[in-house]
């Protein structure tokens, strides 16, 4: 990889270079939330220094000014995700509501004996929305099983579709797996049964190139906090037929055309889905998160980040007792694991007080918790600035708390 330096990543990440426990901190939560480079923040102390104002609201130079950052991102994210234009690009405050968006207002059409498909390892976030739109509406909610590797039962899948079905939603990296699902054949045939699909890209955006066009799904959602970006963004692409026929998700200003008593009509695409004053310094500051994942190159990420998994999981399977979840051969940078007998949050906690930062628990993954037949995981995840030596630095850590728990 031409030009690619990890210390000279991390030289971007003042936090790496702290201590827990006394120890040098090693950092291996991404899949829940990355960390922040130096000029995203640096941008948002600039915009609070020197350009906040509200946004689309006035004829003032701030006003004009900030406007103009925050639609220079909605560019930006276009051309991420290929995207034909920015109508079919939504600010949101993140995945969770992109998801939501869709199932409120996208769900409206949906009636009693209705079906929607969904697959057993989604995110609470891509369950709970259609269970409420199921309690309101009184459709059926059908449910994709995986194999021992983590895999989804594409035969299953397929089996599902009959003449009820009106939706399909899944994710595309299984965020406790790490299964990279075969989303683009899953469109196809759900689309050669003429239903919409919706993706929860939440784990794929920051690690492998997306393109919605190639895709041809029509619904792709993700966050900017899991793209070395500020917390509290999110977006939501949408192919523009379908969100030009979908009634607003929230009313308030902004998404209005024109308000009386008696009527009110909606502003043109994107703006008829942006309710309110909207996180304008925190969108405008992850168009810097962008360009720093666009000169390190995607590809260079994805090809290390698949190196420290490789590496890392197979001497994690030298260790006696450890069990790792999600074995796919088509896998992100995700390894779930449990050792022994021992509970995920004692050994979570064992790892921590070695400096080790990992996740523990049920990772909002409960249905394919119960699925594999355990009460959570130990997940450890990798982003672009990780290191091998911070995987030998786990390595021991776990070997050690493995040790004492035994």
């Amino acid at each position: 990889m031409e030009g690619f330096e990890v210390k000279k990543i991390r030289d971007e990440f003042p936090i790496l270079s702290r201590d827990v426990a006394g120890k040098p901190m090693v950092y291996f939560d991404n899949t829940a939330t990355s960390q922040t480079p130096q000029r995203v923040v640096e941008e948002i102390e600039r915009i609070y220094t020197h350009s906040k104002a509200n946004v689309h609201r006035g004829v003032h130079t701030l006003s004009q000014e900030m406007t103009d950052l925050q639609e220079h991102t909605r560019e930006k994210i276009r051309r991420y995700i290929n995207a034909d234009s920015i109508e079919e690009v939504i600010f949101t405050r993140g995945t969770t509501e992109g998801i939501n968006l869709v199932a409120s207002s996208f769900g409206s059409r949906f009636k009693e004996g209705d079906e929607i498909i969904l697959t057993v390892m989604e995110h609470h976030a891509n369950i709970v929305p259609w269970q409420l739109l199921r309690d309101r509406t009184g459709i059926g909610i059908r449910v994709v099983d995986i194999n021992d590797k983590g895999e989804l039962d594409l035969e299953q899948y397929r089996s599902l579709f009959n003449e009820r079905t009106v939706m399909a939603s899944f994710c595309h990296v299984s965020n406790v797996l790490g299964t990279v699902n075969p989303v683009k054949e899953m469109i196809s045939f759900a689309h050669s049964r003429n239903v919409p699909v919706l993706v929860d890209g939440a784990q794929a955006s920051p690690h492998m190139n997306i393109d919605v066009k190639d895709l041809d799904c029509d619904f792709y959602v993700f966050s900017s906090h899991k793209m070395y970006g500020p917390t509290g963004i999110g977006i939501l692409y949408g192919k523009k037929n379908w969100l030009d026929s979908m009634p607003p998700y929230q009313g308030g200003g902004e998404m209005i055309g024109k308000v009386t008593f008696c009527h009110t009509t909606y502003a043109d695409l994107p703006f008829k889905f942006e309710a309110g004053t909207p996180d304008f310094v925190g969108i405008a500051a992850f168009s810097k998160a962008i360009d720093f994942i666009e000169e390190t190159g995607i590809d260079n990420i994805s090809v290390h980040e698949h190196e420290l998994l490789d590496y890392t999981q197979k001497r994690m399977s030298d260790i006696p007792g450890v069990r790792i979840y999600g074995t796919s051969d088509n896998k992100s940078a995700v390894i779930s694991f449990l050792a022994g007998r021992s509970h995920p949050y004692d050994l979570g906690l064992l790892l921590d007080k070695q400096g080790i930062e990992v996740r523990t628990g049920h990772h909002c993954a409960m249905p394919l918790m119960d699925r594999l037949g355990i009460p959570g995981t130990v997940r450890a995840s990798f982003a672009v600035y990780n290191t091998f030596e911070e995987a030998d630095m786990f390595l021991a850590a776990l070997k050690r708390a493995v040790s004492i728990l035994e």
